[in-house]
């Protein structure tokens, strides 16, 4: 049990299924009173019915307001999960401004207006969890992906400075970072997902036990995949080297095809 959740008022967003379903279940068995945001309604009635928790149908960006007055006037933790991907194997996908407006709008800003909502209670209060699913392509970066890449290290900017900015007036920031998790976002990511994240993938379960293990250890990153951390190093200390490979890993995708 982590005892910081017993009794928290929970919302997570993108919850209908996925790794949100995943953290909703787990907010609920550790005692959090839990609200289940999804577009799809049906999908969010259904865990919500599971769990004892509140569905909350509709956009994860309008939900905040909603869930306050649902969990009786305040909001503990807010998981920011709710995400879409874009992604194709041709650079004209680089000019389709649908693909980059709703990433921009559901992976960065969903999670700017939800803090812009939530921070002057928690601020008051000296209190309050946000918990931001980002990606490894957030750390790193996807093959075949460039909005959800690009948004993704926006998402995961954002969380960094939320932590760095109000840590010591007690807000908690966590940013979840796997690669390859077995949900319908990764079915849909094609050719490239089976290269890339599927030999790896893990259970959504894993990711919401990956962020119960950082809360006990408040640690702001979270990598369900440990070796992320060591490609991310990499990354940041050859830049070069990691370019090219990748570079070889989308030669190699581009060949498949």
């Amino acid at each position: 049990m982590v005892e910081t959740v017993q009794g928290a008022g929970v919302v997570v967003t993108g919850a209908g299924g996925g790794i949100g379903a995943a953290l909703a279940r787990r907010f609920a068995a550790e005692g959090a009173r839990v609200v289940v945001n999804d577009l799809d309604g049906d999908r969010a009635r259904a865990v919500a019915e599971e769990i004892g928790g509140i569905a909350l149908p509709g956009d994860a960006s309008a939900v905040v307001g909603e869930a306050r007055a649902a969990l009786g006037g305040t909001v503990d933790v807010y998981c920011a999960n709710a995400g879409v991907a874009f992604g194709g194997p041709d650079v004209d996908d680089l000019a389709d401004a649908r693909a980059w407006d709703l990433s921009w709008d559901v992976n960065v800003m969903a999670h700017v207006r939800a803090a812009h909502e939530l921070l002057p209670a928690w601020l008051e209060r000296g209190s309050g969890r946000f918990v931001s699913t980002v990606s490894a392509a957030g750390l790193l970066t996807m093959i075949g992906a460039a909005p959800y890449s690009v948004t993704k290290h926006g998402a995961y900017a954002f969380a960094e400075y939320l932590s760095l900015t109000y840590r010591h007036r007690g807000i908690k920031v966590h940013a979840i970072c796997p690669q390859g998790v077995r949900t319908d976002m990764l079915s849909a990511t094609g050719s490239a997902g089976d290269l890339v994240l599927k030999p790896t993938a893990v259970e959504p379960e894993d990711v919401a036990e990956a962020l119960f293990k950082g809360i006990a250890e408040d640690r702001f990153l979270i990598l369900p995949h440990p070796e992320v951390a060591e490609y991310y190093r990499v990354r940041a200390a050859d830049p070069d080297r990691w370019l090219g490979n990748m570079n070889h890993l989308q030669q190699k995708w581009e060949e498949a095809r």
